[in-house]
């Protein structure tokens, strides 16, 4: 069965078990150090926001904007969580979307699941994070370019990292999967970085203390600002190998030969955001995005909740 992978969410089959296995346990201890830190600094005002990020993150995952090429991408978010909610806690959010999006709508592998949680969560969070804590106390303008920045980079960093994944794995060579990832993440992550901006003007004009300099995101320390820069520099040095004519995974995978390896999911619950019983139509995604975001909502609630209990 043929599976056509959404941006940056890699199916089972195009990683080799050795690499997703390293990817899982890179992940889980950065996610073990994320919790760890989450309970010591977990204020009660930050549990309801942390379901209202990870709903508002998955429901603007489900509306993808086209880019160059015809292809699509969609907004991932880690950068901007980050920003809100401090970089231990988005870590939280965003593995929590990654993971109702694979187990409940068979969107990203089972066995790949660290990576796309590494990938799309993780190193989202340090880059948006990292960025914008260097500018805290700079002018409102100007944290929102870093911001918008920070964004960009974000999503080309999630590319960088699956075109290596896909390089080590032995699915494609190099060269090839990084001008396919870099040129065409490039491009969506002009889009990241507009949503990016628009989401945070939008709290800044209703709620400026949500971001401010006493906030969750404020309480990192300025180590942050340091590994943000660095991984933005890697991502900034690779940058050049982007195609002009940029393609996504899925067309190189096609025309590369290896589109058949990816598998389709052992099971289904609500595969390709649609209800079975009410078909391709615009209500069953409609409701399908509900049942998503009420899921995501009540576990990144119960998760806030069980470490703020824990602090």
């Amino acid at each position: 069965m043929h599976y056509s992978p959404a941006p940056l969410h890699i199916p089972d089959g195009f990683l080799s078990f050795i690499v997703s296995a390293v990817c899982w346990a890179i992940s889980a201890m950065i996610l073990s150090v994320a919790i760890s830190r989450t309970n010591k600094s977990l204020g009660e005002k930050l549990v309801p926001l942390m379901g209202t990020m990870a709903a508002f993150i998955f429901a603007a995952q489900m509306i993808n904007f086209p880019v160059a090429g015809g292809t699509s991408g969609h907004l991932l978010g880690g950068a901007l969580a980050a920003i809100v909610l401090g970089p231990w806690a988005a870590m939280v959010v965003m593995t929590a979307v990654i993971a109702v999006q694979s187990l409940l709508f068979q969107d990203g592998g089972l066995l790949v699941m660290g990576a796309n949680i590494l990938n799309m969560g993780l190193l989202t969070s340090v880059i948006g994070y990292g960025l914008y804590r260097a500018v805290f106390g700079r002018s409102r303008r100007v944290r929102l370019a870093v911001a918008g920045l920070a964004a960009w980079l974000s999503v080309m960093a999630g590319a960088l990292a699956t075109a290596l994944q896909l390089w080590l794995s032995g699915t494609s060579n190099l060269q090839t999967v990084l001008l396919a990832m870099l040129g065409v993440h490039a491009l969506i992550g002009i889009g990241e970085a507009l949503i990016t901006i628009a989401a945070l003007t939008f709290i800044l004009q209703t709620r400026p203390g949500l971001i401010g300099e006493g906030s969750a995101a404020a309480r990192g320390g300025r180590g942050w600002a340091l590994a943000g820069v660095v991984l933005s520099l890697v991502v900034v040095l690779l940058s050049p190998f982007a195609s002009a004519n940029p393609d996504g995974l899925e067309r190189v995978a096609a025309d590369l030969g290896f589109i058949n390896k990816g598998q389709s999911a052992v099971y289904q619950i609500i595969p390709d955001y649609t209800l079975p019983f009410l078909g391709q139509t615009p209500l069953s995604t409609i409701m399908a995005g509900v049942i998503g975001m009420l899921v995501v909502l009540a576990l990144a609630l119960m998760a806030g909740r069980s470490l703020q209990k824990r602090s």
